[in-house]
């Protein structure tokens, strides 16, 4: 036998009636085998009867009263009398968020009641931005509050895990929401870029002035012992290089991209093989001179453009296979800089990228190797001895690039690329032209064909 006893106060549709007790004694009789295998809740949800009123009452499918009722708070008279007082009502059938009806004015509180709820908790809430680590060895609510780890968030509290931020955002600073990644790239505009800028445009002036120089004094001996033409091609490839140089700052697309690579390539061969052809210039003048050379056939201008032209063609055709196998384009990096995505250039096809540069090596270490075996050749202005040391501050400048590049990032390692160009192109220009223009405009004297030549035996 199981004995079910329900005391409910009720109310017709939910509106507010004075109290009323029922009690109700309900006898259900269950077999004694399935006691254990049926619940309480299946016999409530079949459950129905009708109270003093007259109104049906019954459990739903969940097993929540089908019926309004009345909210009742138990009030303590002074004399010790305990009443009940109505406080609120609740209506099943009325519209959403209506269903409770609170009568404040009709609550009475305890005076050492008070607003604030009971802490049932033994930590502190965890703030948005930070997550819950649990304490080894205690209870469940003891806890510490960590901060959520970089790229995550946390946007509500008392949060068990941080999430991770989409590819294109980063949290803010309190890492309690997502917000887009800064889109940075090297411009003209900041004091970095104005620099670069300047330096580029110094040097281009300089390069100009030396150019004219040597146009203005063409039929003098120290500008046609030297090979003219080569020095006039030569200044004219270290003004591109400089302005390629320009070509890395700015928002980066594809017609830039392909410009930074093929530009930079094809002018420094240029340059490298022109002073390649000056080194094997100086070489054969000096062997030509001794009685029975067969080195006159190949003095003049043409072996030397030739030079120029056969290294700088393989450059070229390096470059032509790389823009048609996999060119460079433009690349959203959202992994170099925390908080930023940089705009910068992929080479493309890496193979065709290091084949490039390392062409660009060989010349520079063949035209090293020439000038510093010629640098002692017997000639008062021995023009191999300018080069080797131009081909060392070259050399030195791309050896520690490399690490100086790889060792940056964002921005700056674009910024490292450009004043590596500019270092190495400002050092041929020095090394080489300066010595010649100390010797045209301040030591006029030592610019004769006697002081050039030391050769008195042949």
């Amino acid at each position: 036998m199981l004995y079910l006893s329900t005391f409910i106060s009720g109310s017709s549709n939910a509106s507010p009636l004075p109290a009323v007790a029922l009690q109700a004694s309900i006898c259900c009789v269950l077999p004694e085998k399935k006691q254990e295998e049926t619940s309480l809740h299946h016999y409530l949800k079949n459950l129905h009867f009708k109270n003093a009123l007259g109104e049906k009452i019954f459990f739903d499918e969940n097993g929540d009263l089908a019926v309004g009722y009345d909210i009742i708070s138990p009030v303590f008279l002074p004399d010790g009398t305990r009443i009940n007082e109505i406080v609120g009502s609740y209506n099943p059938y009325a519209p959403p968020e209506q269903e409770f009806t609170i009568y404040e004015k009709a609550m009475t509180w305890d005076s050492t009641f008070t607003k604030t709820p009971p802490e049932f908790r033994c930590s502190p809430s965890c703030l948005p931005g930070f997550r819950k680590l649990t304490r080894e060895g205690e209870p469940l609510c003891c806890y510490d509050c960590i901060p959520c780890p970089e790229g995550e968030v946390s946007n509500q509290t008392d949060m068990d895990a941080c999430m991770k931020c989409p590819e294109e955002q980063w949290p803010n600073q309190k890492k309690d929401a997502c917000i887009l990644k800064v889109i940075t790239f090297l411009t003209y505009e900041e004091p970095l870029g104005i620099t670069l800028t300047f330096i580029c445009i110094f040097l281009i002036l300089i390069n100009t002035v030396i150019l004219g120089i040597f146009i203005h004094y063409k039929d003098i001996p120290i500008v046609k012992a030297n090979n003219r033409e080569l020095s006039y091609i030569l200044l004219i490839s270290l003004m591109l290089c400089f302005l390629c140089s320009l070509v890395f700052l700015g928002h980066p697309d594809k017609v830039i991209c392909i410009l930074q690579q093929t530009a930079f390539g094809i002018s420094f061969s240029i340059a490298l093989s022109s002073v390649l052809a000056k080194t094997i210039t100086v070489i054969i003048a000096f062997h030509a001179t001794k009685p029975g050379s067969k080195l006159r056939i190949w003095m003049g201008s043409k072996v030397s453009l030739f030079i120029v032209l056969f290294c700088s063609l393989i450059q070229t055709v390096l470059c032509l296979v790389w823009l048609f196998t996999a060119p460079p384009f433009p690349y959203l990096n959202k992994n170099s800089e925390i908080g930023t995505i940089l705009t910068e250039c992929n080479e493309g096809s890496i193979v065709t990228f290091y084949c490039v540069l390392g062409y660009l090596g060989l010349l520079a270490a063949i035209s090293f190797i020439v000038a510093f075996l010629a640098r002692n050749l017997p000639d008062s202005f021995n023009e191999a001895k300018y080069i080797t040391f131009s081909m060392l501050v070259f050399c030195s400048v791309w050896v520690s690039f490399f690490p100086t590049y790889l060792s940056t990032k964002g921005k700056y390692m674009v910024a490292v690329e450009i004043f590596a160009i500019l270092a190495s192109s400002a050092g041929l220009l020095g090394c080489i032209f300066f010595p010649k223009c100390y010797v045209i405009l301040l030591r006029p004297e030592r610019n004769s064909r006697k002081c050039l030549s030391k050769y008195k035996n042949y």
